[in-house]
């Protein structure tokens, strides 16, 4: 089982260290400046929402602050949670309802609130916050105990969630009321062990057991419980993911939920709290088992699903993405999607409903704090991102443009004996070691001794390729990134004022109109790789680090029916209507607009 690394002693470098800026200058470094559920929520005593999105934004917020080492951000984070702990009752209750409200009072915020408190603690050290959480969780066993209160809601869908911090006292402390409370959690929570059949067939309807944001936490249940429930990790994550991806994958490695989940049609959409909460389920189940494929498909999420929905500026959003997205409009009529509305697909500032806009915060700043983990003496390199590490007398620095190049250089310096280990993309090829040839394997161990001051230089191939998905369509990979043929389009700028909220730039509203033509298939097998520097924008839109060159031919694809901004779920016709071309694929993570599922062109 390994650990993770505090933001004091993780750094970000390189590509990685700008899209961290770029988020800070963005929506997460400001939005308790320009939206008023974070400035004037409940939990500052201000009279806004007063449940969920204030410490859904302080998730994200806060590893930001301390991963950038900003003063302004880290001083920002120190007051909002001295707020919030200056409000805090006698008793342990701090959220921020009256007694008679205590019944009715979701309370997975509890869950949320002790996450993020934890991780306060583990970026500031403030031992007073371990106080806070111990308080917080006795007094919910008190009223969980007594029959005061119960699990209902969000709470009993996410029982789970309260474990991240419950565990981190039980291996302090050891108290029997801890254990007690694990096991009344578990006894009112939802077991989706029972509720696997639902996923296969989805309907139109809004579950709590169909959620997707629920399913995208619920896969890291038994690694976040087994410790204080069982002791044993059994692997039920592999299950609930096979049966998840089989009925409703993507080629990104999320799941389609618009709200629910939604089966494997490349225009549903998947909602963007998912893809950041599939993110650290993966990584805490990367902690809890050290397999190597909870790794690749975190990569698969992170360079793909996380940069496509949020804008280059990290100013705005979508609520929901969609693998074949030819425009982000809003629907005239009814809306495509499932359960949400016609405007969940546009970017703004909160576009169908404000959770994402307080929740996305959390994916790149946890997502660098997974790049090197620990165990006892080892050390590994999990996902080989530009990073700096100084572990007590260990140092070691990861110069690198993976993805978008596959050469990885450590340079270490140490003053202990350690293990080191690297983790070996299962797609590389040709993998050489100082410039060594070296047989293929997951993982490459190398024992270093106190004193030694060393240069590992990696280097692989990695071959594109196409990978079959449903209804007859094929995807573009090449190692952890996913090709799409991108759109050009332009952005219809609205600014307004709705329900209170302020919509100005650069937070306002923005429909992207396509301007180019998106109806092709493929016209031949053969793939090329252009690799090229990366901008201050690493998955920039409109400057990518690397493209794929493939001919493609028109064809009669045909828009799906009852819409005219949305293209038909299967081709019309794969025959070619034009003549063969080449074609530029842009990474997924950079093409706003784009057709990712396509079918081969019909060659009579």
């Amino acid at each position: 089982m390994y650990s993770f690394y505090s933001s004091n002693e993780l750094k970000p470098k390189g590509w990685l260290l700008q899209q961290l800026k770029i988020q800070a200058a963005g929506l997460s470094g400001n939005l308790d400046k320009v939206w008023r559920d974070v400035r004037d929520s409940g939990w500052l005593g201000g009279d806004a929402e007063s449940w969920e999105r204030f410490p859904y934004w302080l998730d994200g917020f806060i590893p930001l602050a301390y991963l950038l080492e900003d003063e302004d951000m880290i001083s920002r984070a120190k007051y909002y949670v001295s707020r919030m702990v200056a409000l805090q009752r006698p008793d342990g209750w701090i959220c921020p309802c009256s007694d008679e409200q205590i019944p009715k009072y979701d309370t997975w915020v509890i869950f949320l609130v002790t996450k993020v408190l934890l991780g306060y603690y583990e970026c500031s050290r403030d031992e007073s916050i371990v106080k806070v959480i111990y308080d917080i969780l006795k007094n919910y066993y008190t009223l969980l105990s007594s029959g005061k209160i119960s699990l209902f809601g969000w709470g009993k869908a996410r029982w789970f969630e309260c474990f991240i911090a419950l565990d981190f006292l039980y291996e302090r402390y050891h108290e029997q009321w801890m254990a007690d409370l694990a096991k009344i959690l578990q006894e009112q929570g939802t077991d989706y062990r029972k509720l696997v059949d639902r996923w296969k067939r989805p309907m139109n309807d809004w579950r709590y057991e169909t959620h997707i944001v629920n399913m995208a936490m619920m896969l890291k249940t038994e690694a976040v419980t087994h410790n204080m429930l069982n002791g044993e990790y059994k692997g039920s994550a592999e299950y609930f993911y096979d049966i998840l991806y089989r009925y409703n994958g993507t080629p990104v490695g999320i799941f389609t939920g618009d709200e629910c989940l939604s089966g494997l049609s490349p225009i549903q959409g998947t909602e963007l709290c998912s893809v950041v909460d599939e993110m650290y389920s993966i990584e805490k189940l990367f902690a809890v088992t050290g397999d190597y494929k909870w790794a690749e498909r975190l990569e698969l999420i992170a360079f793909n699903a996380l940069p496509a929905t949020i804008s280059d500026d990290m100013w705005t959003h979508q609520y929901d993405q969609m693998s074949n997205q030819i425009a982000c409009i809003r629907f005239p009529g009814r809306s495509l999607f499932r359960t949400n509305n016609s405007e969940a697909h546009i970017f703004g500032l909160e576009p169908s409903y404000g959770c994402c806009t307080a929740n996305f915060h959390q994916g790149w700043p946890k997502f660098a704090l997974s790049a090197f983990m620990k165990d006892r003496d080892k050390i590994i390199s999990v996902i080989p991102v530009p990073s700096a590490l100084d572990d007590e007398g260990i140092n070691i620095e990861l110069v690198t443009d993976y993805p978008f190049k596959n050469t990885l250089k450590y340079i270490i310096r140490t003053d202990k004996d350690f293990k080191f280990v690297v983790r070996i993309p299962s797609f590389a090829e040709n993998i050489t070691v100082n410039g060594n040839k070296t047989e293929k394997s997951p993982e490459i161990t190398f024992d270093l001794n106190a004193g030694d001051n060393t240069e590992i230089i990696i280097s692989f191939d990695v071959l594109p390729y196409f990978e079959n998905r449903p209804y007859g369509l094929k995807t573009v990979k090449c190692g952890s990134l996913v090709f799409s043929l991108p759109i050009e389009y332009e952005k219809k700028m609205r600014e307004y004022v709705s329900n209170n909220v302020e919509r100005k730039f650069p937070y306002c509203d923005y429909e992207y109109i396509p301007k180019s033509t998106w109806n092709f298939g493929f016209a031949d097998g053969r793939l090329k790789v252009n690799r090229k520097e990366i901008t201050d924008i690493p998955f920039s839109s409109s400057a990518p680090p690397v493209t794929v060159t493939v001919k493609m031919a028109e064809i009669e694809w045909g828009l799906e029916d009852g819409f005219e901004t949305v293209c038909a779920k299967i081709p019309e016709c794969t025959d070619p209507i034009g003549e063969e071309r080449e074609m530029q694929l842009y990474p997924y993570g950079c093409a706003k607009l784009r057709v990712t599922e396509i079918p081969f062109v019909n060659i009579k």
